[in-house]
């Protein structure tokens, strides 16, 4: 008779214990697949992360942050979090004064009193002025369509007439929009076993929406297609890629029928990731259009961003399970495609930026 370890035994009890009552948000599975793994803490090339957010950029110690950059090979960081007025110029002063040409700042319009005389042309003034201090575009959120609402309390549409002196006047400083609409259109389908989004709704419930809370989704994303198409003398870049990422098909005929869109892959890597060779081909088409981004800051997730466009690894983790329960894909594209994603479009739409930064090796 074989005696085991009281210890043993009771981790044994305890281990199958807490499997049986193991939530499925619980479950987390490591694969057994052995297959080649080439994980990459820093980019291959310098790069420009077009979608991060810094709320606090007027007072922070900037060096901390330029320490995280420089060990993932980050040259730029465009903050997008810039507000207006005094805040915006509290934020610039504190780059210039320490790192001038390592970051960027886009200003943010203010809605509040929108729909009051002249609501629109005061707009843009004040980002004609923020322009003048430094900003280096304009960054819309997704309040714009989902929360935001005028004096008379309703919704306001992201092509609303009243918002037009704003993007006109972005054409006319030259300066980009890179605007976040809506959110993924899973937020907006039943709640049910066929909801691949599921464990994120159940875990983060008001994430969950309708078409009465506050539209269907593809009536708000249809608003900035038009909106895109009214103004084709702006250039607009859209956050997430417009949440089309999971139907490259149709997000490529956008792409042709709008020329002065283009794309950023903030928040959207792991849709990318479980199809490899549909967004490679897709990368190989659109290359010129195509902007790195993360959103978030979080340090540690970037290297799921350098493995999926860089490598041709197979099956491996997302850094998020609640995000996405499969599998990432390398895309493992060309070297002239990374640089172009990297920072090459992002120098062509903020030429003001030090290209000295910036080499191919």
């Amino acid at each position: 008779m074989k005696f085991y370890s009281i210890t043993l035994i009771i981790s044994l009890l305890c281990s199958f214990g807490y499997a049986q009552d193991m939530g499925f948000e619980e479950y987390s599975p490591k694969s057994t697949l052995v297959v080649p793994q080439n994980p990459v803490q820093s980019a291959k090339f310098k790069f420009i992360d077009i979608h991060s957010h810094q709320f606090n950029m007027a007072s922070q110690d900037l060096s901390t942050l330029i320490r995280e950059m420089d060990k993932m090979n980050m040259g730029v960081m465009v903050n997008l979090s810039g507000g207006s007025g005094a805040g915006l110029r509290a934020m610039l002063k504190n780059i210039t004064d320490h790192y001038p040409n390592r970051f960027v700042v886009f200003a943010n319009v203010d809605f509040g009193g929108f729909g009051t005389p002249n609501w629109g042309e005061q707009a843009a003034h004040q980002l004609e002025q923020d322009v003048k201090s430094g900003a280096k575009g304009l960054k819309i959120y997704k309040s714009l369509g989902l929360r935001y609402k005028d004096v008379d309390g309703n919704r306001i549409a992201i092509d609303d007439p009243r918002l037009d002196p704003i993007w006109k006047k972005c054409g006319e400083l030259g300066i980009p929009v890179l605007i976040h609409a809506a959110d993924p259109k899973s937020f907006w389908d039943p709640m049910d076993q066929h909801n691949e989004r599921w464990l994120e709704l159940k875990t983060r419930p008001r994430r969950k929406r309708s078409d009465t809370d506050p539209a269907p989704w593809q009536q708000i994303i249809d608003e900035q297609h038009r909106m895109f198409k009214k103004h084709p003398k702006t250039k607009f870049v859209n956050a997430h890629m417009g949440w089309y990422a999971n139907d490259l098909k149709r997000l490529g005929e956008l792409l042709d029928e709008i020329p002065n869109m283009s794309v950023g892959i903030a928040a959207v890597i792991a849709e990318l990731g479980r199809q490899p060779r549909q967004a490679k081909a897709f990368f190989m088409k659109y290359q010129d259009r195509i902007l790195f981004g993360k959103d978030s800051w979080r340090p540690e997730e970037f290297p799921t961003y350098f493995r999926v466009l860089e490598t041709a690894d197979e099956y491996f983790p997302y850094h998020k399970k609640y995000h996405a329960f499969w599998a990432m894909y390398g895309l493992n594209l060309p070297d002239e495609v990374l640089q172009k994603v990297y920072y090459k479009n992002a120098l062509k739409l903020m030429p003001g930026l030090d290209q000295t930064l910036f080499t191919d090796k």
